[in-house]
């Protein structure tokens, strides 16, 4: 009987430990508040009535390019559940990115989704960096119809090496998987971080790191 009792516990807790977890946040934070009056719903938006869905609430058009006049020269057009409220709480969404010759989309990250895109113009010189110690590259040139994968949080890239227009599209793992560009991130901070500090941490004269907030 103990050792019935024993294997009960221990089962009970075993799914315990299986069902009770949290599913990975569709935002950068989550402060907790205990006036709902205050609150804001978060992962996933508030769900239409089944009953009155329709096509248009699973459908969208990305046959439009994007403008690529800019100073990276492309465009990322974004299919989340803002433009498909049928993809919400889905767990995916998806990006058409127009890339001007020789525009790139600078190095950034998804940091909550894992990133596959297939070339269908073009060819686009890719690639990502693992993580701390070793941060290796891992860079492929892609021709139309070839795939890659962006893991999810590392730091990656596409660059437009062709004197054509190129096109990719690319689905992510997550219904809002954000993005951090990062030469915005920590050139065009808000307030801006320390100049002093970031001419350390880069090994930059501090008139370069200035001069680099500026354009951000």
């Amino acid at each position: 009987m103990k050792s019935f009792v024993q294997a009960f516990v221990l089962l009970a807790l075993a799914s315990s430990f299986a069902s009770a977890f949290d599913p990975s946040p569709l935002q950068d934070f989550c402060v907790a508040i205990d006036e709902p009056k205050n609150a804001v719903f978060v992962n996933g938006k508030f769900c239409k009535d089944p009953k009155l869905a329709k096509a248009e609430d699973f459908s969208f058009s990305v046959i439009k390019p994007g403008d690529t006049n800019n100073p990276v020269g492309s465009n990322v057009t974004t299919v989340n559940a803002d433009q498909i409220p049928g993809l919400n709480t889905l767990g995916i969404s998806a990006v058409r990115i127009d890339y001007a010759p020789y525009g790139q989309n600078p190095p950034h990250t998804h940091p909550r989704g894992t990133e596959i895109l297939v070339v269908l113009e073009g060819t686009l010189l890719v690639g990502f960096v693992t993580s701390n110690p070793n941060n290796t590259l891992i860079s492929k040139v892609l021709h139309k119809g070839d795939v890659f994968v962006f893991p999810i949080g590392l730091i990656h890239f596409q660059f437009n090496i062709g004197k054509t227009n190129a096109v990719a599209f690319a689905g992510l793992s997550s219904q809002n998987p954000g993005v951090i560009t990062i030469a915005n991130a920590v050139f065009g901070s808000n307030p801006p971080i320390n100049p002093d500090f970031l001419a350390r941490a880069f090994q930059l004269d501090v008139n370069v790191v200035k001069d680099l907030q500026k354009k951000f």
